[in-house]
């Protein structure tokens, strides 16, 4: 079979997606997210932290409770309502670290989690720290002239 009846098949068997609806429910879960977001900030705020502190505990606060929700098997069923809605923040990086780990937790610590870990978010890594690199090169050298 080549390349372009291949094509064809599998436009024709693929199930139709509900675009509309797919966009809505990401738009909700992303919103329901960032308002969840928003209330601990203001909660840390309340505590007494400083409102730079309260950033970084929400994010601690998002990642720790989308790493325990993906151990409980959760954040799968979540996501499959969600779609990027869940995918898109500091929640789906999380799911992407854990997810490996639980999958080959069953090799052992060094060879299956250990190696396995960052198979998802490691070219994320990869590319943030070098973007970041270029950025700064960049940046120097436009420092230099100014």
């Amino acid at each position: 079979m080549d390349k372009e009846i291949y094509k064809e098949t599998v436009a024709k068997r693929a199930p139709k997606s509900p675009l509309f609806i797919d966009c809505l429910k990401a738009f909700l879960f992303g919103g329901a997210i960032c308002f969840l977001s928003q209330w601990l900030f203001f909660l840390y705020v309340f505590l007494g932290a400083e409102e730079k502190s309260a950033g970084t505990l929400v994010t601690v606060t998002l990642i720790f409770l989308a790493a325990l929700l993906t151990g409980l098997g959760l954040f799968d069923r979540i996501a499959r309502h969600a779609g990027a809605g869940t995918l898109v923040p500091v929640t789906g990086f999380a799911n992407s670290v854990v997810s490996p780990a639980i999958d080959t937790k069953s090799e052992g610590l060094v060879i299956g989690v250990g190696s396995k870990i960052f198979t998802i978010a490691g070219p994320v890594i990869l590319f943030a720290i070098l973007s970041g690199a270029i950025y700064g090169v960049i940046y120097y050298i436009v420092t230099l002239f100014s």
